[in-house]
């Protein structure tokens, strides 16, 4: 991808996983996933194939392939609590503040966008009445992604 060619395969790794420790992040956040979140979050990144920021779409055709095996995967390869397990998340989003700034200005904004608003659209897949209460009280705390910095 051209937008990433200035980025190390590891800088570039980080940036592809960055929406699969979203979905765990926000899905898991009050200690056990919520199965209907992290269904939306696979259904999210198969319609941001489509629907994505033109600048996103083809980072997320490579998000998307095989996106439900590596939410399985990285669930797998770590601690079962939330209470350990968030801030390993959080330490691995945080990594994005050093990358996202080697971005070009509109991708980065996009990509920090576009993770926000999946954490919020994954928030709120399940719960609540008539749409209220929708957002537990962990998942509140985690939603705005704070660890990561907006790109200026």
């Amino acid at each position: 991808m051209e937008a990433l060619k200035h980025l190390s395969p590891a800088e570039k790794d980080t940036l592809f996983e960055a929406p699969v420790l979203v979905a765990i992040l926000i899905a898991g956040a009050d200690n056990d996933y919520d199965k209907s979140e992290l269904q939306r979050a696979v259904e999210l990144t198969h319609d941001k194939k489509i629907t994505a920021r033109r600048d996103l779409v083809e980072f997320y055709k490579v998000v998307g392939e095989g996106f439900e095996d590596k939410l399985k995967v990285k669930i797998h390869s770590l601690p079962a609590d939330a209470q350990s397990r968030n801030p390993l998340l959080i330490a691995d989003l945080e990594k994005l503040n050093s990358i996202l700034p080697k971005l070009e200005q509109e991708f980065a904004n996009d990509f920090y966008w576009s993770l926000r608003g999946m954490a919020d659209k994954i928030a709120h897949a399940s719960g609540g009445l008539l749409g209220y209460m929708a957002v537990g009280y962990e998942e509140s705390k985690l939603i705005g992604l704070d660890m990561i910095n907006e790109p200026k």
